[in-house]
């Protein structure tokens, strides 16, 4: 089996365009699309993601929950709630931790072979990038190191300052 590592890559692009078996949406508690990420995935898939949204009733911060991909290139969507950044004080690192863990055990679930992360927390909600990319990195590193299931790890960036945050985290996480 390839280092986990090996199976990750960095690029820039539209996560809505990507034909991968799953895509993640940071979504917002609602799960019924808002702006950035989540509102470009939203209006993508079409009105029969936020229908079957409407049957999930939410997600709560740190959790991920899972639904079909509709008109996206993608098979599913799996939905998690990043945490809003507050100083770093309040367990925004576990909330985001576990967005990554619970997502990719979603993932293994679904025998989901490849999957994209957009940038987690990194808008809106105010957290750290070079923080932020470094608990993507880690986490999803470590957990992808015992399946073979998940082939395929995604980060997908809207720019290249974000690109060049996840760069730093792989190539710190490889030393």
């Amino acid at each position: 089996m390839p280092h986990s590592i090996d199976r990750v890559e960095v690029i820039i692009g539209d996560i809505t365009q990507l034909h991968v078996d799953a895509i993640v949406n940071a979504a917002n508690n609602s799960l019924l699309g808002s702006g950035g990420v989540d509102g470009a995935i939203h209006r993508a898939a079409g009105p029969e993601l936020l229908a079957e949204c409407r049957e999930l009733k939410g997600c709560a911060t740190g959790a991920a929950k899972i639904t079909r991909a509709y008109n996206l290139p993608a098979n599913y969507v799996i939905h998690t709630v990043g945490p809003v950044w507050h100083g770093g004080r309040n367990g925004e690192a576990e909330l985001l931790t576990a967005c990554y863990q619970g997502s990719l055990d979603l993932a293994v679930q679904h025998e989901i072979h490849s999957i994209a992360f957009p940038a987690i927390s990194c808008g809106v909600y105010g957290y750290p990038i070079a923080q932020a990319c470094e608990i993507a990195v880690t986490t999803c590193a470590d957990r992808i190191k015992n399946t073979e299931s998940i082939q395929r790890l995604i980060f997908c960036c809207f720019d290249q300052q974000i690109e060049s945050y996840y760069q730093a985290a792989i190539t710190a996480y490889a030393a």
